[in-house]
């Protein structure tokens, strides 16, 4: 009879703790959910003709590209590689009209297990659709995030579909979110990453907690910001966009650390910080996937590469000229073929 009791005891217990566990998953994930609720996500067009897309096409030239289509793309590259545009807009309010101060295509390569980061210079000289011939930053100004996107594809025969774009007030949110990025500072870049931190500091009437020395530190957002945004050193633009992918690739490693566990909650208070074409559970699947598929190799490039760009002065305005039929098969070839782009030492 004892024995008896303290099986229905055991019992209690065990679907006690049972009922308490699927509780607390249960308010964890609707948690989660709630904050996942809060994404700023704008619909886009998913066509391939909006977004300037051909798949499988015939050997041709588009109509709005320079770019010969000499080896176009097949189902199976978009199947296995993922590519998503980021815009990093300097923008002082949310409804000011800006041109993308950053742009950069992240791909997600499950056939070579690595993650790709592409900066494309802002002041490249594109086709963008019914604007002519300009910069390529000036498509979002023109037409948001679809036309920016479109204007990529088109340009360099690619297949993004997605984007995600953050300003650079909330890209300090979002590295503080995180706990800070590891930085390697070099001398020459520590009164200029000061000066754009007491910028943003005299805006916003706060506080600065200056960087002293040079080495590996970590920075917080702010100083993570001011960093990616430093422009007058050797290397100008380039070396700019250079630390852009630095900043980004110590923020893709620090969440990669996470773990599966902490992932969704941690990526679900950075995500409000942002405005994406992504619903909140493809966000969700495509970071578990990342997290569980063991890719732990970053990689990045920037182009046009040295030797296939020129600067020009066309109406007074400043203008990077590329070749651009190489650079659109050299960014193809590093994104889809895993072959990593390789700059020349004569000029174009």
């Amino acid at each position: 009879m004892k024995d008896k009791n303290k099986r229905k005891l055991w019992i209690k217990i065990v679907l006690c703790a049972f009922i308490i566990i699927i509780l607390v998953v249960g308010v964890t994930f609707s948690y989660t959910y709630y904050q996942f609720s809060k994404v700023n996500t704008t619909i886009i067009s998913k066509s391939d003709g909006d977004l300037g897309i051909i798949i499988e096409a015939p050997l041709k030239i588009h109509k709005n590209s320079r770019v010969k289509l000499e080896v176009p793309m097949q189902k199976e590259e978009v199947n296995e590689i993922i590519n998503i545009a980021l815009f990093g807009i300097d923008r002082r309010g949310v409804n000011e009209p800006s041109r993308s101060d950053s742009i950069m295509i992240l791909s997600i390569d499950k056939k070579h297990k690595k993650i790709k980061m592409s900066s494309i210079m802002r002041d490249t000289y594109v086709e963008i659709k019914n604007h002519g011939g300009t910069k390529i930053n000036h498509a979002y100004a023109y037409g948001g995030a679809q036309l920016a996107i479109r204007t990529i594809n088109e340009n360099f025969n690619l297949d993004i579909r997605d984007y995600v774009m953050v300003d650079f007030f909330k890209l300090e949110k979002i590295i503080d979110t995180i706990g800070g990025v590891t930085i390697q500072v070099n001398q020459d870049e520590i009164e200029l990453l000061n000066s754009y931190m007491i910028e943003v500091a005299n805006i916003e009437k706060r506080e600065v907690c200056e960087v002293t020395k040079s080495g590996l530190q970590t920075l917080n957002g702010l100083q993570a910001v001011a960093y990616s945004r430093i422009r007058y050193t050797v290397g100008g633009d380039f070396r700019r966009t250079e630390r852009q992918r630095i900043v980004l690739s110590a923020m893709i490693t620090k969440i990669q650390s996470l773990g599966i566990t902490e992932f969704p909650s941690v990526v679900s208070k950075i995500l409000p910080y942002t405005e994406t074409s992504m619903k909140s559970m493809d966000i969700i699947k495509l970071g578990t996937k990342v997290l569980t598929s063991n890719i732990t190799t970053l990689e990045q490039a920037r182009f046009p590469l040295d030797g296939y760009c020129k600067g020009k002065i066309m109406d007074e305005v400043w203008y990077l000229i590329a070749d651009m039929d190489a650079t659109a098969d050299q960014l193809h070839n590093f994104i889809y073929e895993d072959i990593k782009p390789v700059p020349k030492a004569s000029q174009f």
